[in-house]
């Protein structure tokens, strides 16, 4: 077993922890298939799932693997190993689980005493990342650089951004990617302004901002970047708009390292966004962790207390989005370090008018 999990079991004073997430799922027990539940204890580390996935299971996992079906369930195989390890105290994923299997749980599992909530401590487990995770890291953003550089040879007035998101997404395909991260984001225009805008049948017109907001995975994990460019010739309020944010995230990248809080790195880009007198178009958090998910724990926001420490990865994304005018995000994923970061990015952030 882990030292981590063994960890969760000294300092809550477990018997058992129940792992239903898929992501942490495969993070304590190396199983990719994201249907099943890991019975973790001192003395048994037990992987149950379906027939769908036993043969994966016992490939890829070295969990005991207990198949579920018609005749034995789930419920039933955990009863089995409870009563035999005199397992009374039980952790559960409250933030995942559904409120449906968790009375299923306490219905069909009536010997438990005490079911304890694991908050984030489970996730938690994930925020620093091993040089394995780190180096898939590494490849699915290098994926996300080279499908940039072959975006800005497709993109013209009168494409859409439907059509420039399906390009993306096939470019990182076709250089490797197991499959994408988030739904791609391509906001043209005014359309620029939301953050999380949703392509359209919008043509792209010259004088465009095109905001581009795409990741995929890599061997399950993932990576995430944001480029704006424009479409001809940048006019005044676009390049101080644009220098701005770049300013804010080359600033903090700068200044950001292992040791510091992660509501201090937020606050680096937020004062100046703010000090320019764009405040108040800056509405999300600096950044998130990434990893097996696209947004994990710590995140560089206005609340986050995190303490950030060596191999912790984030994203450095400020903003600034003008309502009816456009908006703009670059987006970096940086591998923290003690005396500074490695970008994981490479693709030009300078202004590119196509």
């Amino acid at each position: 077993m882990g030292k981590s999990a063994a960890d969760i079991l000294k300092t809550k004073q477990l018997d058992a922890i129940l792992i239903t997430d898929p992501y942490n799922m495969r993070y304590l027990s190396g199983f990719r298939g994201g249907e099943g539940t890991l019975y973790i204890s001192e003395q048994s580390l037990v992987l149950i799932t379906d027939s769908r996935y036993t043969e994966a299971a016992g490939q890829e996992s070295d969990f005991a693997i207990e198949e579920c079906n018609h005749q034995r369930s789930t419920k039933d195989i955990l009863t089995e190993y409870m009563e035999r390890e005199q397992a009374k105290r039980i952790g559960y994923e409250d933030r995942s689980m559904l409120c449906h299997t968790f009375h299923e749980y306490e219905k069909g599992l009536p010997h438990v005493a005490e079911w304890v909530p694991l908050d984030q401590e489970v996730c938690k487990l994930r925020q620093v990342k091993t040089e394995e995770e780190l180096n898939c890291l590494r490849q699915a953003e290098h994926i996300g650089d080279l499908a940039f550089g072959r975006i800005l040879d497709f993109i013209k007035p009168g494409v859409t951004e439907l059509e420039i998101r399906a390009e993306l997404e096939y470019y990182m395909l076709q250089y490797g990617a197991d499959g994408l991260s988030f739904d791609t984001i391509v906001a043209s225009g005014i359309h620029s302004s939301m953050p999380h805008a949703i392509p359209t049948d919008k043509k792209i017109e010259y004088g465009d901002f095109i905001t581009m907001d795409f990741g995929c995975r890599y061997q399950g994990y993932c990576s995430d970047m944001t480029r704006t460019i424009v479409v001809g010739k940048a006019d005044e309020k676009q390049k101080e708009i644009y220098q701005l944010v770049l300013k804010a995230n080359r600033v903090t990248e700068s200044l950001l390292h292992a040791g510091m809080i992660c509501k201090e790195v937020d606050k680096i880009a937020r004062d100046i966004i703010t000090d320019a007198g764009y405040g108040p178009y800056f509405g999300h958090g600096l950044g998130h962790s990434v990893g097996l998910e696209i947004h994990e724990s710590p995140a560089c926001n206005m609340r986050d207390d995190t303490v950030l420490k060596p191999n912790m990865l984030m994203t450095v994304e400020p903003g600034a989005y003008l309502p009816g005018f456009g908006g703009v995000r670059i987006e970096d994923m940086v591998i923290v370090k003690e005396d500074g970061i490695e970008n994981l990015a490479h693709s030009n952030k300078e202004l590119i008018e196509l």
